[in-house]
């Protein structure tokens, strides 16, 4: 086996002191290793090789180095959480429309062919939803809608007012009329998504509309919590029934509270802005 080691010191000693090269090493004998020192590169030869085997470095840590061809740019990592995310948005749709109905045991697979997915992203959808407390876990079974009274709607009816109704009024107080009139869009949204009878699209443009509202106070732990509480009352009752209603007409009717509200806003009018709110609050929308 040939052993590649560096010069002695004494060659380079001796070419220092301008005498010859040093008496060679011990001859190879049985069971002796031969030892051969490689020739020294020339001048340039050295930066050449360094060059090239930080190519080859570079190349074992998989960075691209020239002459090699390019090898296609792998599959998003992001493409699994957006399919995931668009289940769970599907999923919090069926949940509004009911579609999924309360008391009902979903399995995995099952949803998984309706939307024409894998398994896996469904299953990660339902346990979100789990968390938010619309499903429960149902062991080898699947994920149990859970079933809701109109006790629990109006429980949550009450902790909504607790929180967005004392901010409301602040920011009633505070903020420009220019800055209330830059949410108009949003509340003629919702009079457009309630006017088409689909409570989802209604559902959503609800909850835009009411978060910023809320945005506006600067507090993004306040629209979090406010968010969840909304989605959660917007999910069916017992039977599959809508909360506070839900025909076109009472759509129509909330709706119209948010342009109502919004112009009691930009005329900095106090009593009707609390009224109206009270009143938003009591239809548990």
């Amino acid at each position: 086996m040939d052993l590649f080691l560096p010069r002695a010191r004494g060659a380079a000693a001796g070419r220092a002191r301008g005498g010859g090269p040093a008496p060679p090493g011990p001859a190879a004998g049985p069971g002796r290793p031969r030892y051969r020192v490689p020739a020294q590169p020339a001048a340039g030869e050295a930066d050449r090789r360094r060059d090239a085997g930080a190519a080859a470095e570079g190349a074992a840590r998989g960075e691209h180095t020239h002459g090699e061809p390019v090898l296609p740019r792998p599959r998003p990592v992001v493409q699994r959480s957006s399919v995931r995310g668009q289940v769970l948005a599907a999923l919090r749709t069926a949940l509004v429309t009911g579609d999924l109905r309360p008391g009902e045991v979903y399995s995995g697979p099952v949803l998984a062919e309706r939307f024409g997915v894998s398994a896996t992203p469904v299953r990660e959808a339902m346990q979100q939803l789990a968390q938010e407390g619309a499903v429960e876990v149902v062991p080898n079974r699947g994920f149990r809608v859970v079933e809701r009274g109109p006790r629990e709607l109006a429980e949550l009816a009450e902790v909504r007012a607790l929180i967005e109704v004392p901010v409301m009024l602040r920011l009633a107080r505070t903020v420009p009329p220019e800055r209330w009139a830059g949410l108009r869009p949003l509340a003629e949204a919702t009079v457009r998504a309630a006017s088409s009878g689909c409570r989802a699209t209604y559902a959503e443009a609800d909850r835009a509309f009411h978060s910023a509202v809320l945005a506006l106070a600067g507090n993004q732990q306040l629209v979090g919590v406010a968010e969840e509480l909304h989605r959660r009352a917007q999910w069916p009752l017992v039977g599959g029934n809508a909360p506070g209603g839900g025909t076109r007409a009472e759509l129509i009717a909330d709706a119209h509270e948010h342009t109502a509200l919004l112009d009691a806003l930009i005329a900095g009018d106090l009593d009707v802005v609390r009224a109206l709110v009270g009143e938003h609050f009591n239809g548990a929308q």
